[in-house]
């Protein structure tokens, strides 16, 4: 494919900040969110995660696409980032698995993209000055005209997402004769998520985001998943609803994420919009239950009100951030019910959560 990578492009913050690049990927404009993550590999997971759908990803390692693209390497059935932003955009690649370039991969799935940009500075304003919105162009450099363009583009806050990466109609995943069967109610589940339930002999349903628990329920399932996915859980009460049928029916549930806000959320604890969120492979989080820290993998913008949880009588802390203590996870007092802000699936990141899965296998078996 055309290579289109030497063309300048521009990258414009809602603060009025600008940054002079090379365009990457497909030549346009792309709006969305931007923040940014600071793992060192996996940037083909990430760019499939659905959980960053409208948000543009800022790559704080150098160099982007340097291993090239996997067919096998994703975590959905296409790219969900709005934009990527870089600093080397590296089109050859050395891994023999590979099949493509990065360059070819993002113009086949129409992805907008800025290279050549100083990612430290860069984060390093986001850092200060929290996630915002942004815009990147290869094809129009007058920045008053994407001010106009920037400004109509709405907040992440209040915006739901889950329903637009959700499955249009359910399907399975795993072998039809296993032990487990767990209702999967998807808001933007990950790939990785339904492999590791299926190394552990479950046999999963997956449903769109608005399926009503009754209909969940028809598949006779051991448990419930509630999954991982994009914006403001606060803006999701449908979802609210079938976690409080889940739970009100006293069934094994286990939610990820944007799931474990939700659970929050059936449970009278708010959740807020945090100042950067965690983005990256190498949070420290504390198991209080058993004393025992954990390096893990985490994406998320939005998360349950510390104080909220102190104050409610309804549910336990498990797991605690130890950068900035904030909630990691929770369980429901008398309930079958567990739930965790980061990512035990990780891929990309370290395995020291993926016990969480044999957790919630256990409480099907009681």
């Amino acid at each position: 494919m055309t290579n289109y990578t030497k063309l300048p492009a521009i990258l414009l913050l809602a603060d009025g900040t600008i940054y002079h690049g090379k365009a990457a990927g497909k030549i346009g404009t792309t709006t969305g969110e931007i923040c940014f993550n600071t793992g060192m590999t996996g940037y083909q997971e990430i760019f499939t995660d659905p959980s960053y759908f409208g948000q543009i990803m800022v790559t704080t390692n150098a160099h982007i696409g340097n291993y090239g693209i996997h067919a096998e390497e994703i975590e959905s059935d296409s790219i969900k980032i709005a934009g990527l932003v870089c600093k080397n955009f590296n089109i050859a690649y050395s891994r023999k698995e590979a099949n493509k370039s990065i360059q070819d991969y993002f113009q086949e799935e129409n992805v907008v993209g800025i290279s050549d940009i100083d990612t430290r500075s860069l984060v390093r304003h986001i850092r200060n000055k929290g996630a915002m919105n942004a815009i990147i162009s290869s094809e129009i450099l007058d920045a008053e005209e994407l001010k106009k363009k920037l400004a109509s583009v709405p907040s992440m806050d209040g915006l739901e997402l889950s329903s637009r990466v959700s499955t249009q109609k359910p399907y399975f995943y795993g072998k039809e004769n296993a032990k487990y069967k767990v209702a999967v109610l998807d808001l933007g589940v990950k790939k990785n998520i339904l492999r590791n339930f299926d190394e552990r002999d479950v046999y999963a349903k997956v449903f769109p985001a608005k399926t009503s628990f009754k209909e969940m329920e028809a598949f006779q399932p051991d448990g419930y998943f509630i999954s991982n996915g994009p914006g403001d859980p606060s803006a999701m009460p449908y979802a609210i609803e079938t976690v409080k049928e889940v739970l009100a029916a006293n069934k094994p549930l286990f939610g990820i994420c944007l799931g474990h806000q939700l659970l929050a959320l059936a449970n009278d604890i708010r959740t807020m919009k945090m100042f950067n969120g965690h983005r990256g492979l190498n949070h420290p989080v504390k198991n209080i239950i058993i004393d025992h820290c954990e390096v893990t993998s985490q994406n998320h913008g939005f998360g349950v009100i510390p104080e909220d949880v102190k104050k409610s009588d309804k549910v336990e802390i498990t797991h605690i951030n130890l950068n900035d203590q904030s909630i990691e996870g929770i369980r429901i007092k008398g309930k079958k019910a567990f739930s965790v802000q980061y990512h035990p699936e990780s891929s990309p990141g370290p395995h020291d959560s993926r016990y969480l899965f044999d957790d919630f296998i256990k409480l099907m078996q009681a």
